[in-house]
């Protein structure tokens, strides 16, 4: 079973753009991230969820030079569905596929005939800190990506089971 799981939007004024997502929609941030590379945002209503918004910036004044969509990601139910998921990716007419870890979750990106950029996903039981990537190969064993995700994990900043991460999340949406 596939779902859709989190929509990333390219924004112009990123602090705008997070505190209407925040404060209009009650929005909690997960993780928030601003270098000189740019700013990220993850954003849930949804103490099992991660992230169900990404905002980052980009957006060009201009908006017809860039899409706004960053990305359209889809969870499904486990590490096996994932890998054959990609497993038939690779033998469609998608291209540019990253397969990676983010800790929280295994990913590959891809693009899709038409150019849009896609994310098929499965949950991890762990979270760390974002944003987090490690590049996997997802045609080894399930056992060992496992294995060495969790190990990943336990090395990275904000390491916790997935659990109570959630449950911390729970209380601030609550508290809204």
């Amino acid at each position: 079973m596939m779902q859709l799981g989190h929509v990333g939007l390219f924004v112009a004024d990123f602090e705008l753009m997070l505190e209407f997502y925040r404060d209009t929609f009650a929005f909690v941030v997960t993780d928030i991230s601003r270098t000189e590379r740019g700013s990220i945002a993850f954003l849930t209503t949804d103490p099992g969820s991660h992230h169900q918004l990404v905002l980052r910036n980009g957006r060009p004044p201009d908006t017809t030079s860039r899409p706004y969509i960053n990305q359209i990601s889809f969870r499904v139910d486990s590490l096996a569905t994932l890998r054959r998921v990609y497993s038939k990716l690779l033998r469609s007419p998608a291209r540019d596929f990253d397969p990676i870890t983010h800790g929280t979750a295994w990913s590959v990106y891809f693009r899709d005939p038409e150019d849009n950029r896609i994310e098929a996903y499965a949950d991890t039981p762990w979270y760390i800190t974002q944003p987090h990537r490690t590049p996997i190969d997802l045609s080894r064993p399930e056992s060992e990506l496992y294995a060495e995700t969790e190990a990943l994990c336990r090395s990275q900043p904000g390491f916790r089971p997935l659990a109570e991460w959630s449950a911390e999340v729970a209380r601030l949406v609550e508290a809204g």
